[in-house]
């Protein structure tokens, strides 16, 4: 007969009696990458190879913290790299729709931006003092007095030419005209129409010819004369580009040689020296559409990233990845009802400010954002950062905008996610690995011996430290890593997700803050982890009250035939239970049929339906290995009213089964739980502490504690961390825990029978089967010949 696990098999405490110390305040903090080494092997290769592609991909749950892992590796690789520089966009002189990238060396964007707006500030005064000058002033009214000089010039010519010929240039309100002089008066005055007709016809004659000949003389001077406005308009645009240059020459000079080292920085200031002299108009007042604000505005840069205060690469995380958060944006303002925008509305994207770094992201928010992931794997595949909208990128939209020269990029993109998401895109998405080449896996559970408690405790005393929470004592520390072996369901393994962790000890705190404590012991871990469960226990509580109540029939006393209580876990969100289901099975004589309920009524999953199909293996190759199995049997999970999946009730379906063929009945004060395969060995299962604390609580609250037991497999004993009310009933021979290896230890446990002769017993009773089914099959056969043929029965007819 099997004996029942002693308490300490149940459980693997942590006494802490082992530590070195007394709280945590005096532990050295440790790199919370302890125990991820193979991840961390990943990381440090991923980071140092700087070939295309190689991008990482950290897998793991949310639980294991990945983003304060990552972000403390590179944090520390990041400062021992070099600075990268600034980055900056100009005003594009010759194409305003396309600005242009300004690579400049850290800190000297700001630099940059600072001079030049002191340069716009000496312009601002110093061009508008010049222009209002006596010297300007003077050399502008010469040449005006000059050109107005040669224009008169031109027409007193014309005016004595035809004086002397006794002819008079007049001027008129609509412009000059010709009259013959009166001989009679006085020699300024017209002769009179009268007296012009008078005249001789060939005096009229010699008048009108000389008229003529005056005329095209006068038009001729006349056109000449835009000519002499334009020659005005070069001698002044040549004064103004004098006088400009005396304005900008020492300030832009002085830039000039400040920036020597930056071809880019000289091409913009010669553009900006050229600008001023092409708008000189400006500064003038004479061109109304361009004001020398609207100039000036063309010479600033727009600082995109400023890497000024930085020291080594950047780390940049970016919480919402979508498209115009990665590549950045280009902002728009209304002008006159208008939306207007330039190349100072640019604004940087997280590709641009990890330019020269690393960009971390996390794999779900990148993949739910439009467009973001395809916008990701473009840029990364051209190396450069286009500044687009996904209007522009798609080819929505047909208006005007701007399109920035692409920045080229030197990043290293770290994603952060579950491996479900790894595997998936490594299935649908063919550049997924051509872009993501190294995979950091993160590993789910650490291993429990004595050196890695030492060092789980340092670990523990790093995340105290980090949120600012009180020391841990010894009892703490202990408490801390017993819960960590309980969510890693494993007397031999510690959990390996942080964040689990990290709540547990700043509950644990509030905990000994209410208590009054200066440093988190036991009792406050323990009450911790209390309303931890509590808080998420209502739909449990719900569930057991249920059972109690007989609602949901399970029975916990005395025995039935074909009856069994078998162990289920629900899981709701970050909260597991167990709670025992019946599970009964009906036999009778049969052509070897096993019908599963549950998946004839489609409630079953696959893994289920395995299971059942290796019972009924097992049961044939055990009990009629050599002749038919003439069996017609059924198995149902009672009161089920979802799906039923999972291998785990194997075992206690068999029981069930057994049972029912050979009338012996099931102690129910029993539960079972367990996977089987077709030689009849018990196989491990998930949740057996859920498992078995639910049936545990089942039966505490019927008050029926004492002779309970639960069958597990053997090979989940080191699973146990089972909690304290349980193993109180364990120790004190209340409730027991039986390791089973073959089903024949869960028939003679629940039994009572020796495996022989509960054999003996199943195989009478399948006998028995066997003589019906025979029977019946004679019966038929005679049945059926007596039966006259349908050939005979037309004869007759």
């Amino acid at each position: 007969m099997l004996e029942p696990l002693a308490a300490e098999q149940i459980y693997r405490a942590c006494s802490g009696e082992g530590f070195d110390f007394t709280t945590t305040e005096g532990l050295e903090s440790l790199d919370l990458l302890y125990g991820h080494d193979r991840a961390r092997d990943a990381l440090s290769f991923g980071t140092a190879i700087r070939s295309d592609g190689f991008n990482l991909y950290v897998l793991g749950d949310p639980g294991h913290g990945r983003h304060d892992l990552v972000e403390q590796f590179l944090a520390q690789r990041a400062a021992a790299e070099d600075t990268p520089g600034d980055w900056a966009y100009r005003y594009n002189f010759d194409d305003p729709t396309s600005p242009r990238y300004l690579a400049l060396p850290a800190g000297m964007g700001r630099q940059l931006v600072a001079d030049l707006t002191q340069l716009v500030d000496e312009l601002r005064a110093a061009i508008p003092a010049l222009l209002e000058s006596e010297e300007y002033q003077n050399r502008l009214q010469d040449l005006n007095q000059a050109m107005g000089e040669r224009q008169r010039d031109a027409i007193e010519a014309i005016r004595r030419e035809a004086r002397e010929q006794d002819i008079l240039l007049v001027s008129t309100p609509n412009g000059f005209t010709f009259a013959p002089v009166d001989g009679k008066a006085d020699s300024d005055a017209m002769m009179s129409p009268e007296d012009f007709r008078a005249l001789p016809k060939a005096d009229k004659e010699r008048i009108e010819a000389t008229v003529e000949i005056l005329q095209r003389k006068l038009t001729q001077a006349i056109r000449q004369m835009p000519l002499l406005a334009r020659e005005l308009r070069q001698q002044v645009d040549t004064l103004n580009a004098e006088m400009l240059t005396t304005a900008i020459g020492a300030p832009l000079t002085e830039l000039e040689e400040r920036y020597q080292q930056q071809p880019a920085v000289l091409e913009h200031l010669a553009a900006c020296r050229q600008a001023v002299l092409s708008h000189a108009a400006a500064f003038l007042a004479e061109n109304p559409e361009l004001s020398p604000e609207a100039v000036f505005s063309r010479f600033q840069v727009n600082l995109l990233v400023d890497n000024a205060e930085a020291k080594g690469a950047p780390v940049v995380y970016q919480d919402l990845p979508s498209h115009q958060h990665l590549v950045g944006r280009t902002e728009h303002h209304v002008h006159n009802g208008t939306l207007v925008t330039d190349f100072s509305l640019i604004r940087a994207g997280a590709l641009h400010r990890a330019n020269g770094g690393y960009l971390v992201l996390d794999v779900r928010g990148l993949l739910t954002q439009p467009g973001a992931w395809e916008t990701l794997k473009r840029v990364l595949r051209a190396g450069q950062i286009r500044t687009e909208s996904l209007e522009q990128a798609y080819g929505l939209i047909s208006t005007v905008s701007l399109e920035p020269e692409p920045i080229p990029l030197d990043v290293k993109v770290v994603l952060l996610g579950e491996r479900l998401f790894y595997y998936l895109l490594c299935e649908h998405d063919p550049e997924f690995l051509e872009l993501f080449k190294v995979q950091a896996d993160l590993e789910d559970t650490l291993d429990r011996d004595p050196a890695n408690q030492a060092l789980y405790a340092r670990m523990i005393a790093t995340l105290a430290r980090d949120a600012g929470l009180q020391p841990l004592d010894r009892g703490g520390v202990a408490a801390v890593i017993e819960r960590a072996s309980r969510l890693a369901s494993d007397q031999r393994k510690l959990t390996a997700r942080q964040r689990e962790l990290r709540d547990l000890l700043r509950e644990a705190q509030h905990w000994a803050m209410e208590a009054g404590a200066t440093t988190i012991g036991r009792e406050h871990v323990e009450t911790a982890i209390e309303q931890q469960l509590r808080r998420a226990s209502r739909l449990r509580e719900r569930s057991h009250e249920a059972i109690h109540r007989g609602i949901v029939m399970i029975a916990t006393q005395g025995e039935a035939v074909g009856q069994v209580n078998g162990l289920s876990v629900l899981s709701l969100g970050d909260f597991a239970f167990g709670q025992p289901s019946r599970i009964t099975a009906t036999a009778r004589p049969g052509s070897g049929q096993l019908v599963d309920i549950e998946r004839e009524a489609r409630m079953g999953g696959r893994i289920h339906t395995k299971g059942v199909m290796i019972i009924a293996r097992y049961l044939a190759n055990r009990y009629a290995p050599d002749t038919t199995l003439s069996l017609s049997a059924s198995l149902a999970f009672e009161q089920s009213y979802g799906g039923v999946d999972g291998d785990s009730a194997s075992v206690a379906e068999i029981c069930a089964l057994v049972s029912a063929i050979s009338k012996v009945p099931l102690k129910q004060a029993f539960a079972v739980t367990g996977s089987v395969n077709q030689r009849g060995e018990v196989q491990a299962v998930g949740g057996v502490n859920e498992k078995i604390e639910g049936f545990f609580d089942v039966c505490a609250a019927r008050g029926e504690v004492d002779g309970h037991a639960v069958l597990l497999p053997a090979s989940n004993v080191e699973h146990l961390m089972l909690k304290q009310a349980v193993r109180a009933a364990v120790e004190a021979g209340r409730f027991r825990i039986y390791a089973i290896h073959h089903v024949d230890d869960a028939l003679t446990l629940l039994t009572g029978l020796e495996p022989s002769e509960l054999e003996q017993r199943v195989t009478r009773r399948l006998a028995a089967f066997s003589a019906v089914v025979k029977a019946a099959r004679a019966d038929d056969d005679s049945a059926a010949a007596a039966a006259p043929s349908s050939e005979e029965a037309d004869d007759e007819q």
